[in-house]
């Protein structure tokens, strides 16, 4: 399948590895958040994921909004994804984007949906037992 993945933190290489060396599917685009500023001089750093996607010369969009992005839907219509793959990517995807891929998004979650949603899933998981 020719895919788009969405996401941004290391917690989401795994699966962009995956997708990238399974020889079954197209990475035809990452989107991941942009580039911010860290550490004391506040210099940019790349998310990880961007970082992947570069060295597999994955073609990668940072889009600062993706609601209301023209940008953003004419690309998802130019490529034409079967399916979009989004882990941690960090900002709600809109409706109009979700209609786009045939085979429509899959969320891959670190935790069990929808009861261990929010900022820290993971963290809640184990407290829950």
């Amino acid at each position: 399948m020719k895919l788009i993945f969405m996401g941004t933190p290391e917690f989401a290489l795994p699966s962009l590895k995956m997708l990238a060396d399974s020889g079954k599917h197209e990475v035809a685009l990452v989107i991941t958040q942009p580039d911010k500023p860290k550490g004391r001089g506040l210099h940019l750093e790349q998310p990880q994921v961007k970082v992947l996607a570069v060295s597999r010369g994955i073609p990668v969009m940072q889009p600062q909004r993706i609601k209301g992005n023209g940008e953003v839907m004419d690309t998802f219509e130019q490529i034409k994804p079967d399916a979009a793959v989004v882990v941690a990517y960090g900002k709600l995807i809109p409706v109009e984007l979700l209609n786009i891929p045939p085979k429509g998004f899959i969320n891959v979650h670190a935790s069990l949906l929808p009861s261990l949603r929010g900022a820290s899933p993971i963290n809640h998981a184990i407290l829950s037992g």
